[in-house]
This record gives C-alpha cells, structure tokens and sequence, in this order.
C-alpha cells in the first residue's frame, strides 16, 4: 500500500483518510460502546472496507438502528451483542455468546465509557468510571484474547483521554472510599488504567502477534457528556488553556480507526496515540500534550493487571 500522505495526518483526519487504500476483507471486529458516537463511526469505517463488524453495546433498539443503518450503507456483514460493563456476568454472557459465534477476532475496539458521572457503583460495587472504562474492558478482553489469538495478527484498541491526565491511579483509594469522590479523578484514574491496560496486553501478547494501543480520540460531543453541566464544560476548557478544539465524530473516531489498521504501527504496540500519531511522553503539567509517564510505567501495568485479575475474580488466559 502506497504510503503517501499518511505522514500528515493530524487533528482534521477522518475515519475515511486514515482507511484509504485499506482493504479489510475477511477480518472481523468488535466494537463496544457502538449504539451511538464514536462506537458507531468506528464500526461503520471499518465495515466500509469490507471488515465483518460486532456491534457491542446495552441499548437493544439504538444497537439495532446502527447495525441497520451500516447494512444499508455498505456490504458487509454486521452482528450485534448486547453488552453491559457494569455487569461482570454480563460481559462474560456476551463474551461467551462472541466466541460461539466466531473462532477468531482480529480487531477489538474497547470504546465504551462514561465520564464525569455522579457516584455510583456498578452491579459488582465498583466505582463506576472505573468498573465500567476499566475493569469492564479488562474482563472482556481477557475474555476474548483467545479468539485475538486465533486471529493470527490481531490489534486491541484501548480508548482513553487526554483526562488519563488528572490522576495516576489511586492504588490506596479506588473506590473513594477514603476521600470524598471527585467526578474527574475518577474519570482520569480509569483513563490512566486504559493506558496501563494496553501497555501490559502488549507485553503479554505482542510476541504472539496481538498488538494493543490506547487513544486519545479528542474532544467530541456526543452522548459521553450526557453526565456533564454547564462548569464541566468550563473544567474542561480551563484546563485546555481556554483552547477548547472540537472534533466532528469522524475526526474523533479517526485514532481508533488508525490504531486498528495503520501498516506503519504493526509491531509498535504498547503506546499511546493522538491525532493519529504516536504521542511523546509529556510530563508537564502546564501541558496538556502528550501522554504522562505514570501511564506507560510497566510495573504499575503489571500492578494493575494482578489487581483487575483479583477485583473480577477471574485470572485471564493472556
């Protein structure tokens, strides 16, 4: 595949730039999170150059319409899961009712979260930012990393945000049970966990050809921000220097879709990517460039996994 162009690519490309020339035929992916926003521009890229698509999510009737519409749209195949990551019984139902239906994966897109929401548990008691952007993803991944395998070169991508930013992980408070909860150290925590996640999947899968990456996708708006006021909105844009850049969703979704399929990545799995190019570590924090180092430190994505393993009480065949 001709390489020109592709070193341009930046903060405007979309999900259609970045797979010009792409062929996916005879691959299939997952894509949480796909009932809406970016899950479902991810799922409808990917379809278009001829990529079988799961489409994973907890709304039945929203999931329904977007397999619809990306069956109208082009001619790939499309199936649907309903997913629950707040549910641990839930994720291994829909990860056993995936691996029925499909010896191998070549693509997983962990694009499912919340952000900035009120406190509140999951069905297991956990935090909910974290059980759902982390620990949720964590089981399923695990859960699926067989099929990945069978894959014989297969890439995970884990969604994070430049909010992994506003907390390293709080290893002796996950939960705020110790201090009051704070609605954005628990989005940045469970953001920095998606950063760690990728970092030891590379380092227990990369050999075998199954390469991980976390993203930044940018500021998008969409039902994310469902949670969010009128103070979170200026949160965030204080905290971007009162530059506040808005992507389209096709502009959003374009790293995931990048991180999935760039030839140029195969064999750099491990890091963490930003307008569809690999990011320097940046541990400034009048920065908001860039990714911290507390996210890409192997022992605490080692410390991280054995943790997850304990909390969903499964160890994982990775």
């Amino acid at each position: 595949m001709a390489q020109t162009g592709r070193r341009d690519f930046g903060p405007e490309t979309t999900t259609d730039e970045v797979l010009e020339g792409i062929d996916l035929s005879g691959r299939t992916a997952l894509v949480t999170g796909a009932s809406g926003g970016l899950g479902a521009e991810t799922a409808r890229a990917l379809a278009s150059r001829g990529a079988r698509v799961i489409l994973a999510a907890r709304d039945r009737e929203k999931l329904d319409a977007v397999a619809e519409s990306i069956r109208r749209a082009t001619a790939a195949e499309v199936e649907t899961v309903a997913l629950e990551l707040g549910s641990l019984a839930g994720i291994r139902a829909a990860a056993g009712r995936v691996l029925e239906r499909h010896q191998a994966l070549h693509v997983l897109v962990n694009n499912a979260g919340v952000m900035a929401c009120p406190e509140s548990r999951t069905e297991d008691g956990f935090e909910l930012q974290f059980g759902v952007n982390h620990l949720g993803h964590f089981l399923l991944t695990g859960l699926l990393a067989p099929a990945l395998l069978r894959g014989g070169s297969a890439r995970i991508v884990c969604v994070s945000s430049r909010g992994h930013q506003q907390s390293p992980v709080r290893w002796d408070d996950l939960f705020f049970e110790k201090e009051p909860y704070d609605k954005w150290a628990a989005y940045g925590q469970s953001k920095t966990a998606n950063v760690l996640h990728a970092v030891e999947l590379e380092r227990r899968l990369g050999g075998r050809g199954v390469h991980a990456f976390a993203v930044h996708p940018g500021v998008i708006p969409t039902d994310l921000s469902r949670h969010m006021e009128r103070e979170d909105f200026e949160h965030i844009r204080r905290r971007s220097g009162g530059q506040l850049r808005l992507k389209t969703v096709a502009q959003g979704a374009a790293t995931s879709v990048y991180a999935a399929t760039a030839p140029e990545l195969e064999g750099r799995g491990g890091v963490y990517l930003e307008d569809c190019h690999v990011a320097e570590v940046n541990d400034d924090p009048e920065s908001r460039e860039g990714v911290r180092s507390y996210a890409l430190d192997p022992a605490a994505a080692a410390r991280l996994w054995e943790l997850s393993e304990e909390l969903v009480g499964q160890r994982l065949p990775v």
